[in-house]
């Protein structure tokens, strides 16, 4: 793998002592440093009044961190705090607590971006550029508990949770050394390491600064939180973001979903359904529901699998992104030709569902989806048995 840009001395990533932070960032270790974008607007007032500061200082620190046309990368370039405060900030705050290391370009344009974390560890989002927009990929957790079959992360086994600063900064840092006046990001989706439910209230709070009038002011309708399948936070989540949801389908039945995607065993396919149905009835935050599905040769794409997507969805306001896999050396599966791909689409779009095809953007770096993670850390999680009669499918397509 080649870096095509370095940031950062690419060395090996540092290690540290476990880091105890309260909700507002505020460390339990003496002398150790306030991280400011793990505050809201209320807490960071009380931060800087507690030292004796004038409350009307927050608001200007707040926008210096959030306003998209200032994204300040050092206190001294906040012209308009006095010097002294500046000063003080130094030494008793963090502003961004991650550094972007090194960068990886894919022949297609594609960029995966690799952070440090304060903490230790190594953060991955990727840039993705197309004719009509521009989207960020960020990550909610380093490595997944979830172990789905056919993806990389997964092998990773759960690390932790990412830090509210630590989902922002991707953000950030990603558009203070990449947008131009020509190409901006204009989309971000939570897709990356991670099961972005797994860390609700730090997923929830980045949504509501990346859409809010006083944070970056995206758009909600382009801000997307992806799950697969966590039934119980779905609720919640209506309620709480007005982010679009998507949801990681991947199978039709509970046999091969248990399989492929282990959640299902907790959340069933009929429960996972029901509570997709009552969230969009609630009334709260309406949303048009994307159903993501991986195809994989032989497990998952046969015509009676169209079939059953419509009947599965038919009483969700949504529609079916179809998503090809992208193969690595740590699964046993295969992508569906571009043609069955196609056909299946097809299919579907017959039986009245809107359907789009994913094309794969940057796999020979490791950037597409399912791709993302560092290897190593831990040991991986054990495989999942295959149903007996697609033991004999995956040795076919092999």
């Amino acid at each position: 793998m080649k870096f095509a840009r370095s940031i950062v001395s690419s060395h090996g990533l540092r290690t540290s002592s476990k880091r105890f932070l309260g909700r507002n960032g505020v460390s339990s270790i003496p002398g150790e440093k306030v991280v400011l974008k793990n505050m809201s607007r209320e807490e960071l007032g009380t931060f800087l009044t507690s030292s004796g500061e004038r409350k009307f200082r927050a608001s200007q620190l707040w926008d210096w961190m959030y306003n998209p046309e200032l994204l300040a990368g050092s206190f001294e370039s906040m012209t308009n705090l006095p010097k002294a405060l500046r000063s003080k900030l130094e030494r008793t705050s963090v502003l961004d607590e991650i550094s972007l290391a090194s960068v990886h370009e894919s022949r297609d344009g594609t960029k995966k971006l690799l952070f440090e974390p304060r903490q230790g560890g190594r953060i991955e989002s990727v840039w993705i550029p197309s004719e009509d927009r521009t989207t960020l990929c960020v990550s909610s957790q380093l490595g997944c508990a979830l172990n789905c079959q056919f993806c990389y992360t997964a092998k990773m086994g759960f690390l932790r949770n990412l830090t509210l600063s630590e989902i922002l900064d991707q953000a950030i840092l990603a558009k203070r050394h990449f947008d131009t006046d020509q190409r901006k990001i204009s989309n971000i989706v939570f897709m990356g390491m991670g099961e972005p439910f797994k860390n609700m209230d730090h997923v929830i709070r980045a949504c509501n600064i990346l859409t809010s009038k006083g944070g970056l002011n995206m758009s909600h309708k382009k801000v997307t939180v992806s799950t697969s399948g966590v039934a119980s936070q779905i609720p919640r989540f209506f309620r709480e973001c007005r982010a679009n949801l998507a949801v990681s389908l991947n199978a039709t039945t509970d046999e091969v979903r248990n399989w492929i995607m282990p959640i299902n065993r907790k959340y069933p396919l009929g429960v996972l359904m029901k509570a997709l149905e009552d969230a969009a009835s609630s009334g709260e935050n309406k949303k048009l529901v994307t159903f993501e599905y991986v195809l994989l040769a032989g497990v998952n794409d046969a015509d009676e699998d169209a079939t059953r997507i419509a009947r599965l969805i038919k009483k969700i306001p949504s529609k079916v992104n179809l998503i090809q896999f992208n193969p690595h050396d740590k699964s046993e599966f295969k992508p569906v030709p571009n043609e069955r791909a196609l056909q299946f689409q097809e299919l579907l779009q017959e039986l009245g569902v809107a359907t789009t095809y994913r094309s794969s953007r940057g796999p020979d770096e490791m950037a597409a989806c399912g791709q993302l993670g560092l290897l190593g850390q831990r040991p991986e999680p054990p495989r999942t048995r295959p149903p007996p009669e697609f033991t004999a499918k995956l040795q076919l397509v092999q």
